[in-house]
């Protein structure tokens, strides 16, 4: 089982710190989660229906009616690569291990690779990343990879993206575009655990050609998202005004953290999370520092962020409140690199 953030529990335990006395920057999801109206008591005890609205309210959303609700992308990016023959798989890496890892035990071959160029030029029939990239906070632009996927339709290969952190920027995104004429080689993933912060829903969509939906949803099973989750996934889908406004305070706040993380080092960010660390390139604070000892002072301070040793990186969610802002700003003028 991979490591993930959120383990405020084992950090409260490991630290001597009081559950409720952590700032957990682990995460990446919206602090300022929707609010999700009182659930009618009926909810709970109907099985889950697939015409209830939800598929609807995420085809006007999303701009696509090729799509197939699961329980988080999470339950996409277990059995997608069930759907394929065993293969060469590029990835661009660093990326959410959950992606490898899962390719890897269903028999692919995969290799990680730097770029989308270079995960290109290596001719395996399927490229796989995520846009904006967990952890590194990159972005593929929007016209190098609709060119990629052409680039993959043409040697009967797939592009899959993983836009789990893409809501906050819609226009740079490629949901509108999966599965269809434009490209029916497109697999995208998308989730309501971030931009929304309804994590404990699990709500996630995959958009694809008709055929892998189909495979798809035989894979999963029926009922796989809980009637309430699927109550509230819908009307977060259908609040534009909550989404319009939660657009421009998420740039606010990116650009407030990105500017108080920068002394310790390069920093890159999304709507939602803030990267220190370059890697290996050598004009990075962190490229000689693991970033051992700098999740170590956060957190002996009661601040649980996301580690990444073997990349140098470390990650930065929002804080939720002045109160948060003060502590991690206090936190980072006590930093003193060694």
């Amino acid at each position: 089982m991979l490591e993930h953030g959120g383990r405020l529990r084992r950090a409260a335990r490991d630290y001597g710190i009081p559950l409720a006395d952590w700032l957990d920057l682990s995460t990446g999801i919206n602090p300022d989660a929707y609010p999700v109206p009182a659930i009618d008591p009926q909810g709970w005890r109907r099985l889950p229906e697939d015409d209830d609205g939800l598929d609807a309210a995420a085809a006007a959303y999303y701009g696509n009616d090729r799509l197939l609700a699961l329980p988080g992308s999470q339950a996409a990016i277990l059995a997608l690569p069930l759907l394929f023959k065993p293969m060469a798989v590029a990835c661009v890496s660093p990326l959410y291990e959950e992606h490898p890892q899962a390719w890897e035990r269903a028999g692919h071959k995969m290799r990680r690779l730097p770029s989308l160029p270079r995960a290109l030029s290596v001719a395996t029939p399927t490229v796989l990343l995520c846009n904006p990239n967990n952890p590194t906070a990159q972005r593929a632009p929007r016209e190098a990879l609709l060119d990629a996927a052409g680039q993959l339709r043409r040697r009967g290969g797939w592009l899959i993206v993983d836009e789990a952190f893409g809501d906050a920027e819609p226009d740079e995104t490629l949901a509108a575009l999966a599965g269809r004429e434009a490209a029916p080689n497109l697999i995208v993933l998308r989730s309501l655990g971030k931009f929304f912060g309804l994590a404990g829903a699990r709500v996630g969509f995959v958009f694809a050609a008709p055929g892998k939906l189909e495979r798809l949803r035989e894979t999963i099973g029926p009922w796989s998202i809980a009637h309430p989750s699927r109550i509230a996934a819908r009307r977060a889908l259908e609040d534009t005004a909550w989404q319009a406004a939660t657009r421009k305070k998420l740039a606010g706040a990116s650009q407030r953290l990105a500017e108080m993380l920068a002394p310790l080092g390069t920093v890159r960010r999304t709507a939602l999370f803030c990267t220190v660390g370059g890697g290996e390139a050598p004009s990075s604070a962190l490229s000689a520092l693991p970033a051992a000892p700098l999740a170590e002072h956060f957190a002996r301070r009661g601040i649980l962020v996301r580690r990444f040793d073997r990349h140098a990186l470390l990650r930065f969610g929002l804080p939720g409140d002045e109160a948060e802002w003060r502590r991690l700003e206090a936190a980072i003028g006590e930093w003193r690199a060694p």
